[in-house]
């Protein structure tokens, strides 16, 4: 061996396991694994709550109930569309 060389006679005798930058090279994939195992403990046991089964005809009977109180939606509806439009193209 060159004197150039990285490593010494001393250190080529050395187990793997003694070198502290093998620990640094493993210590990243071991993180990501345990984070992976914690973020599937947390999606089993603490689950979405579930919506109504029946959401898309709830938002239906509340549309119905809006037009039957006289519930105008025009101003959201303008407001709406023209959110983007320049001022002076504004309606007033």
């Amino acid at each position: 061996m060159s004197s150039n060389s990285p490593m010494n006679l001393e250190d080529a005798g050395k187990p793997w396991w003694t070198f502290g930058h093998v620990w640094l090279v493993i210590a990243g994939p071991v993180i990501v694994i345990i984070a992976g195992f914690v973020t599937l403990w947390l999606a089993v046991s603490q689950p979405d709550p579930v919506i109504a089964e029946d959401y898309y005809q709830r938002g239906l009977n509340i549309n119905e109930t809006l037009k039957e109180s006289g519930g105008d939606m025009t101003p959201a509806m303008k407001g709406r569309n023209h959110a983007a439009t320049p001022l002076e193209d504004q309606p007033r």
